[in-house]
Parts: C-alpha cells; structure tokens; sequence
C-alpha cells in the first residue's frame, strides 16, 4: 500500500475548529498529516479534535489566540514537543469587524490587523525558526482573501490586513527560499462559513451577482488548493496568490 503523501508530517492550522480551517485540517490529516489545530474556543477545538480522530487521524488541540506572541511561541513549542517537528503552517485565523470608514473605532482597526496580520507574522516567525532548525524545509501557507486584492466596501480594516498578508508573504518567500521554505497565500471569495452566514442579506446577494460562476464556494474547495500547496507537486511555487472566488476578482 503507497504511504499517504503527507506521512509523516506535522501541519499546524491557526482557527482550525470550524469553517476553512477544519476543512484543511481535516484534508492534511487525510494526506497523513497529524494536524495540531489553535484557536480560542477550547470546546469547539476538543470537538474539531474528536472529529478528526474518529475518522482516524492525528490531531491534537492548542488554546491560542493568534494576536498574542506568547501564545504563537506556545503554540509553536507545543507542536514541537508533542511530534518532534513541524513542516506545514497555515495561517487561517482571522476576524472581522465591520463598519463605514468614517465611522470605524481604532479597537475595530487594531484587532483586525492584530489577528489577521500581526498573528500571522508572530507565528510565522515562530515556527519556520524551528523549521530553519530542522532543515528539512517547510510550508507556509497563509489565507489571504479577495478583500485583500479588490478591497471591499464596509471592510477598509480587513481589506488592508489582507492585502498586507500578501506583502508579506511574497517577502517571507524571498527570504526563506534559502532554507527551502515555501511560502504560498491562498485568497478565497464567497465562502460557506459561518463569516459569511454573517452578511446582511443583500450585501451576500451583491457579492453573489458579481460572481461568474453563480455559486458561493464551499470550505473544501478551498482546503483542496492548500492540500495541493502542502504537496510535492508544489515543490517550485513560492510567493504565489491562488484565488478560490468563481471568478469574483481575476
């Protein structure tokens, strides 16, 4: 029997209890990966963990919050000790606070960027230090978003934190090439979540009218282009944007 392709491996998915986050995690696990998934809410976690494992998988869980650099040197630590390595980083978490420019509170701007960028390049320093240490290479696969490269009205906080994860991920990818870690971001549009459940009706039908395919994207067809970022087949990609969004932005 052929090993599966991530055998072996260790992948730590940041906001890997629900939505896209579980999807990868459960997709890496799939490929052999034993998936160490973060986020705030324990429960939800021990519940993502439960699921992973019934269907046979390694999975093991870390309380983080990723705007706190004591908890990504943890969480980073914590993968380390628990398999001995690490070789893939997702960087899934993220927030929203949405509201008009003009009207827009400094805690709404600085949460947004804390988590969904800030966090990313806390744990991202983190854990590819370890990688470097390991010498065996590394991925890091940052979710970015449509918002990022098209800017959304209502979101002038997550559009910049987003676009900035761009910024930084075709740095970190100049930078880590030496060490031959890889690092890709993944910008999904109209996504079943429960961020998108969240929409106003008509913002989500706007959205929906201006996506060619007529269809909101599902979690999975999101995991599926991290899985293949994890892979062998992605082994001369770095600095890349791949967009999942049914032709939203292009």
């Amino acid at each position: 029997m052929t090993k599966p392709p991530l055998d072996g491996k260790v992948a730590i998915v940041t906001g890997g209890s629900r939505g896209i986050g579980l999807a990868i995690a459960a997709l890496l696990a799939e490929d052999g990966a034993a998936v160490v998934v973060s986020g705030r809410d324990a429960d939800r976690l021990q519940r993502a963990v439960k699921e992973l494992e019934a269907q046979g998988r390694v999975a093991h869980a870390v309380v983080a919050d990723a705007a706190s650099r004591e908890d990504c040197d943890r969480l980073a630590d914590a993968a380390k000790e628990r398999f001995g390595r690490i070789d893939v980083l997702v960087n899934n978490a993220g927030i929203t606070r949405d509201g008009l420019l003009v009207r827009m509170k400094d805690e709404d701007w600085d949460r947004v960027m804390d988590v969904n960028l800030r966090g990313v390049f806390l744990l991202t320093r983190a854990v590819t230090k370890a990688m470097v240490r390991q010498k065996r290479g590394g991925r890091v696969i940052n979710i970015t978003s449509t918002a990022g490269a098209m800017g959304n009205a209502g979101q002038a906080n997550y559009s910049a934190a987003k676009a900035g994860l761009i910024g930084l991920t075709k740095a970190a990818a100049r930078e880590l090439a030496h060490w031959s870690i890889l690092v890709n971001a993944v910008a999904p549009g109209l996504i079943e979540t429960d961020m998108a459940a969240a929409l106003p009706a008509e913002a989500r039908t706007a959205l929906l009218a201006q996506v060619p395919l007529k269809r909101i994207g599902t979690a999975r067809e999101v995991a599926e282009v991290v899985r293949f970022l994890a892979g062998d087949g992605a082994a001369y990609i770095t600095g890349q944007v791949f967009h999942v969004n049914g032709g939203l932005y292009m």
